[in-house]
């Protein structure tokens, strides 16, 4: 049936065939029971995708004595996906706001889990690379799409904070359960189960899309930014890629420093294109926020801290302490706990007081659980690492939602896709940055002293805490923005 001149439709129950794209879905925005059950199929993209980031990383030892393959080898196995991954994010969520939600995120699926299946069958390192490739486009359209879908449909500013909590905690707990998940499949499946364990789960997100998630895209479509995208991709793509490849070729070698002009050069056009365009990708007026520009920095430093945290551990208990790949997950098992229980407890804190409480405690947190460790020894009490490990876990889980929450909010409705993949970036960059900076501190040491060696990157986390207290500063309470 179709509406008639002059007659408002917002308030017309939802049908399935219905194609909401100029506006939230359902009575009150959505809300309610079917905003619930969308944001549960959207997690679980979510959770497959953080799952095998991290179950990657335990599966290369089997990767390299089965393909006979090098460290260069397997490092580009998770390379080509982080750059991939970052360089489109932006660009995906663009692209999502203009042709329609639900559609790029099922190409994002489709693509992310026949990539997967490539992986698994891969008899090669150079094939598994390429497959690592266009997995990472795949999951470019998951993430930041998802998260402007669940936007869309859940529009009371409380219940968004509780959603994007719950978000946080199901991104929080998949990148702190994938070294046990990954451990157990490695030991008892081998390492092709990784990749072959996300078929399944695309294929049920797939169908559960196609019959509860609506279709949505911005009210007045937006004239695509071929230069801004491509400069963003030079941009983004060259910086991680110089993160990747500094530590193991030299910051300062011929390669590095043509990197550092290409990008320069890209950022300069950026903001040059950008500034000019009457409808850009980015609005960068946005950065001129305090509020916004703490998000993104907030993004930054959060999974610099995470990061190197997964780095320095996984290395220091599987070299240093000799344990297997599962036990040492399970040693980090505390961190996944505080993150699950403290991110929805986080959204639902941000949607009553506002971000800068939760971002004040997701600060003390990660700065205790890093200054636990800075004396840490091969004899190191297990108890510390636990206690250690939970307060890190806790200051993850509660700062993901008030940063996430303050991007999505910096932008309208319609440019959810956008503010998504900023974030999403901003958290890859962030990641890169965390492995490059644990990895060049530890580069030189031997098993034996790696405890000792590890020591300034456990003083990186700790210093993370003190900044993400910085950026509470200037992050807003409830009924306030900046």
């Amino acid at each position: 049936m179709r509406p008639q001149p002059g007659i408002s439709t917002t308030n017309l129950p939802p049908h399935p065939r219905r194609d909401p794209s100029t506006g939230p879905v359902g009575p009150g925005g959505g809300s309610g029971r079917r905003g619930w059950v969308v944001l549960a199929i959207c997690c679980l993209s979510l959770f497959v995708v953080g799952l095998d980031t991290t179950m990657v990383n335990v599966a290369l030892p089997a990767i390299g004595q089965d393909l006979n393959v090098g460290t260069s080898g397997l490092e580009w196995t998770v390379n080509a996906y982080t750059l991939v991954l970052a360089s489109l994010l932006i660009s995906s969520g663009a692209v999502a706001d203009r042709v329609g939600r639900r559609r790029v995120f099922q190409l994002g699926l489709l693509v992310f889990g026949v990539a997967s299946a490539a992986c698994a069958f891969a008899p090669s390192i150079g094939l598994l690379i390429g497959a690592r490739v266009v997995q990472g486009v795949g999951g470019s359209m998951l993430s930041p799409v998802a998260l402007a879908i669940v936007v869309n449909v859940i529009t009371d500013p409380k219940e968004r904070a509780r959603a994007i909590g719950v978000w946080a905690a199901v991104f929080g707990v998949s990148m702190a359960a994938g070294p046990v998940t990954g451990g157990a499949l490695v030991e008892s499946l081998g390492w092709r189960s990784v990749f072959w364990i996300n078929v399944p789960v695309v294929v049920a997100v797939l169908l559960l899309t196609a019959f509860f998630v609506p279709e949505s895209r911005g009210q007045q479509p937006r004239r695509l930014d071929v230069p801004g995208q491509l400069l963003l991709i030079v941009m983004v793509g060259g910086t991680v890629a110089m993160l990747i490849e500094g530590p193991r070729i030299g910051w300062v070698s011929p390669v590095v420093l043509i990197g550092y002009a290409v990008v320069a050069a890209a950022t300069t056009g950026f903001v040059w294109a950008e500034s000019r365009r009457r409808e850009p990708l980015m609005d960068l007026g946005l950065f001129r926020r305090k509020s916004f520009t703490g998000a993104v920095v907030g993004a930054v430093v959060v999974f610099v801290a995470l990061n190197a945290t997964l780095l320095l551990g996984t290395l220091y208990l599987q070299d240093a302490r000799g344990m297997s790949a599962l036990a040492a997950g399970a040693v980090t098992l505390p961190m996944a706990l505080g993150a699950t229980v403290c991110a929805p407890l986080s959204g639902i804190l941000v949607g009553r007081v506002g971000p800068r409480r939760p971002l004040l405690i997701a600060g003390t947190f990660t700065t205790l659980g890093g200054l636990c460790l800075v004396a840490l020894d091969d004899d190191t009490s297990i108890l510390v690492l636990l206690v250690a490990y939970l307060l890190l876990g806790i200051g993850f889980g509660f700062s993901n939602a008030p940063i996430t929450n303050t991007a999505v909010n910096g932008l309208p409705a319609d440019r959810s896709g956008v503010a998504g993949g900023l974030t999403s970036t901003a958290r890859q960059f962030g990641a890169a940055l965390g492995v490059a900076l644990a990895g060049g501190i530890i580069v030189a040491a031997a098993p034996t002293d790696l405890a000792h060696a590890s020591r300034p990157g456990w003083i990186l986390v700790a210093c993370c805490g003190l900044l993400v207290l910085l950026v509470a500063r200037v992050s807003p309470t409830a009924g306030r923005s900046s």
